[in-house]
């Protein structure tokens, strides 16, 4: 039996995921009947809830409260002392109720609009169940004597599902003939007649460009001699060198052998 309850859990965890987007770790709103009841019940003495509802939802979750819920089990008197202690220690989800509204109703204000935070609720109201039952995305978690439970979705739920999934497809279908339209509209690629191939692809010729400006500058001129004096007294130092080296030759060919 406890196998099989396991398999409806996870079934109806799974068409949250797929039909409102719900994703781990699982957020979850603890009333504070749901808490007392989980404290004296289920786990007595012991407050990890996260690792309790992680076991039920199949998936890592973290408990969260409000601080209307806590100012609800603060009005209840000493007996809820220990659960009011054991809610401080969970999560604190935001609400903006001022002044502080009743449990039932800070929880409903949370999820109503198709619940954008993907909140579960555990609650122990029948009434607030009764409610959330009509709401999409919405997910009720209770328990029953020693375990938790996870409410499958209702038939609204289901109906609202299959309505949104049918929106979708009918948008796809008008995407793909759009697109199709948008091809129509468009110029068939040429063929060839005779082998009926697409025709090769046309490449831009390369234009003839300018000359490159570096090679168009001007040759810089050699500064001529201004002086005839000073070529006529290169070409005596050329002289010179020219009869040393003849004087030279001369020693070396007198020279004995």
């Amino acid at each position: 039996m406890r196998v099989k309850r396991q398999k409806r859990y996870r079934k109806a965890v799974r068409f949250l995921k797929a039909s409102f987007g719900f994703r781990e770790p699982f957020k979850v709103l603890c009333d504070g009947n749901f808490q007392h009841s989980v404290l004296h019940n289920i786990r007595k003495g012991s407050e990890d809830f996260d690792k309790l509802l992680s076991q039920a939802l199949g998936g890592a979750a973290k408990a969260f409260t409000t601080r209307c819920i806590n100012a609800e089990l603060k009005k209840l008197g000493t007996s809820f002392s220990d659960t009011l202690n054991a809610a401080r220690k969970l999560h604190l989800a935001k609400c903006d109720h001022e002044p502080a509204k009743g449990g039932s109703e800070c929880l409903e204000s949370l999820v109503e609009s198709f619940n954008p935070e993907h909140f579960f609720v555990a609650t122990q109201d029948g009434d607030l169940r009764q409610k959330l039952r009509v709401m999409p995305g919405c997910a009720v978690v209770y328990s029953k004597k020693t375990s938790l439970c996870v409410e499958p979705p209702s038939e609204f739920q289901q109906q609202f599902a299959k309505e949104e999934e049918s929106k979708r497809e009918s948008l796809k279908c008008r995407e793909q003939r759009l697109l199709s339209r948008v091809s129509e509209d468009e110029e068939p690629p040429k063929r060839s007649k005779s082998l009926m191939v697409r025709d090769r692809p046309t490449f831009k010729r390369k234009r003839a460009k300018g000359p490159n400006p570096l090679s168009c500058k001007k040759k810089k001129q050699v500064p001529e001699a201004s002086n005839d004096g000073e070529r006529s007294s290169r070409k005596k130092v050329r002289r010179r060198n020219r009869k040393k080296n003849s004087v030279k030759e001369d020693v070396i060919h007198k020279s004995p052998a």
